[in-house]
């Protein structure tokens, strides 16, 4: 659809709850999650002020990579229900005033797929092009090679696997059991459009978040990807395979089905680190995607050569905030537009990540990090558990057997066979980081009741009198602790802060969605002073959080720094903490919002 410059949207205002089916709700007491057990929760994520939900894959799949593998876009992993079953949840989120959105996962399918099984039954096979074979490569010895030096994402491994039957290497970006189906097909992307799309579309879906929606077009010579990481073969090689010389071709295409259905689309845009050309993905203009998920933010202390190749807590609140700011750039003077998270179903917790999980400070840093997110321009995303203020899982009671992500499992293995199983040294730096960035942490079941078994997660059939298994992931050590039920009735608790912070963003959405964001003190390293200003003339809003976990005092910018002729007045209108606002003070993990009158 086409809009002028920041035209209002209510996908724009919009609040967007993620959900991890398979660590949701579980319903039958298997120990799965699953789509009845959504269903059943639909009220409660009602009141938390969503407009929308987004559901994680769904799909009929082997579960290697958690249903990013899917074998078939047409039906439903029967351990979460049935095609009925997710008709159901269509109808019941629409009953309630919101709307649905699925993932979209289309650079790749399972090799469970039937398309790549007959891709890979023969050369001659009508369906061999609609995945990407290469034959191999020789050394000058005559060693067998790949046809580039890419690196999968998971693991340090090559991204082709050698075919034995047809002699053949095939493309898998991810894990070897996902190959990438080649867009460059046509007959590839029609039977796409119409198998992941359109069947979903037809049955009431009104948008999706596309999974890495810039790996569609390689380029055609495939080429070697720069050596950054000399004790491997294999080289990250992000930058050469995103951002296509065919991309935009692609989602044009597949914008024109989505707008047929007034669909709105979310984006997955890793490895892009221009705005210019993150714009051409977003602008209203170009008629490509509604918003994108820029990884700026949630990749700030993650390691250069693999994710997990880094230390815990190795930024400044400067390098935060310059994160943040490129985000919130990409919408000034332009007309596209931006999204606003700090957590999903890749991320570990945001409290533990950016603030202080600590006990002590568990509850503040998740106030804090919630009014900041509120106050960002963008559409809000808030996955499921954030509400609560889940922390990453302790090391000292979640030992790295618990760890079941295949991005985990594989770092682990790759450390093991680098450094030696028996070097503790070098396993426990790993194990350290991966407490610290594991995706795990997001998919750890949802505690719902911390006096229920496995923290409530099969509530209600422990409730029906059925037997309950243990959840398919071993659950919160904290779910005593950090559970729903604790936080439904307590107004001090972070789940009534996040109702709150979301009821404020709306009744300041010209500023708080809308409005250009300005970091006014960008190298503090303690504080984070940013202002809100409308498009057009009128009232400001003043944010300033304090991240230490001591007092801070802090000065009221000046008039010079707010862009006016003389000092404002400012007005609190919303803190983290409860009774009044100490001039010239910020208490531990404290924030504050100030009006100021124009």
């Amino acid at each position: 659809m086409t809009v002028t410059p920041r035209e209002k949207q209510w996908w724009k205002q919009a609040v967007i709850y993620q959900i991890y089916p398979a660590s949701f709700c579980d319903s039958n007491g298997d120990g799965v999650g699953d789509l009845p057990g959504i269903t059943s929760k639909l009220d409660y994520i009602a009141s938390l002020g969503v407009n929308v939900i987004w559901i994680c894959p769904m799909y009929d799949s082997p579960q290697v990579d958690m249903g990013y593998d899917i074998s078939n876009y047409e039906d439903v992993y029967r351990p979460y229900g049935t095609l009925q079953d997710m008709e159901t949840l269509i109808k019941e989120t629409h009953a309630r005033g919101m709307r649905i959105m699925l993932d979209l996962v289309i650079n790749h399918t399972s090799d469970q797929h039937a398309w790549f099984k007959e891709s890979r039954a023969s050369k001659d096979s009508p369906k061999r092009d609609w995945y990407i074979w290469r034959p191999a490569k020789y050394s000058p010895s005559g060693e067998r090679l790949p046809p580039n030096n890419w690196r999968s994402n998971f693991g340090g491994g090559s991204a082709w696997e050698w075919d034995e039957l047809t002699q053949e290497y095939f493309l898998h970006l991810f894990a070897v059991e996902q190959p990438d189906l080649n867009w460059e097909n046509p007959e590839t992307r029609k039977a796409i459009y119409a198998s992941s799309m359109e069947f979903w579309l037809d049955r009431g879906v009104d948008g999706f978040r596309v999974d890495t929606v810039n790996m569609y077009s390689k380029p055609p010579t495939l080429p070697n990807a720069p050596i950054v990481d000399p004790g491997t073969p294999y080289q990250p090689a992000g930058l050469i395979y995103c951002n296509g010389p065919r991309m935009h071709e692609f989602l044009g295409e597949m914008n024109a089905i989505l707008t047929k259905y007034g669909a709105i689309t979310v984006g997955e845009l890793p490895c892009t680190p221009d705005t210019q050309r993150v714009l051409r993905y977003v602008s209203a203009k170009a008629k490509q995607l509604n918003m994108v998920f820029q990884f700026d933010v949630v990749d700030v202390g993650g390691g250069t050569t693999h994710r997990f190749a880094t230390t815990p807590k190795n930024f400044g609140l400067p390098d935060f905030k310059a994160a943040v700011d490129l985000t919130q750039a990409l919408i000034r003077g332009s007309d596209g537009w931006s999204t606003v998270f700090l957590e999903n179903h890749d991320q570990a917790r945001s409290v533990s990540r950016f603030a202080d999980d600590r006990p002590e400070y568990r509850v503040r840093s998740a106030k804090l990090l919630a009014l900041m997110q509120a106050c960002l321009s963008g559409t809000q995303y808030v996955y499921q558990g954030q509400e609560i203020g889940l922390v990453n899982a302790p090391k000292d009671t979640y030992p790295v057997e618990n760890y079941l992500d295949i991005d985990s499992s594989l770092f682990y293995k790759m450390v093991k066979e680098r450094y030696g199983a028996d070097n503790k040294a070098e396993l426990d730096k790993a194990f350290a980081a991966m407490q610290y960035m594991a995706r795990d942490h997001a998919r750890l079941p949802m505690p719902w009741n911390g006096k229920g078994k496995y923290g409530g997660f099969s509530k209600a059939a422990e409730a029906a009198g059925k037997d309950v298994k243990e959840p398919w992931m071993k659950h919160h050590p904290l779910s005593g602790e950090i559970n729903v039920a604790s936080q439904l009735e307590d107004p001090d608790s972070v789940l009534a802060f996040w109702r709150k912070m979301l009821r404020f963003r709306q009744e300041h959405a010209d500023l708080l969605v809308y409005g250009d964001f300005k970091d006014l003190r960008p190298q503090d390293k303690e504080l984070f002073v940013f202002v809100k200003e409308p498009l057009q003339g009128g009232d400001r809003v003043l944010i300033v959080l304090n991240f230490a976990t001591e007092d801070r005092s802090w000065q009221v910018p000046s008039a010079a720094e707010f862009g006016l002729p003389e000092a404002p007045k400012l007005v609190p209108i919303m803190s983290t903490h409860s009774g009044k606002a100490r001039e010239g003070v910020l208490g531990a993990l404290e924030g504050q919002v100030y009006l100021i009158s124009s």
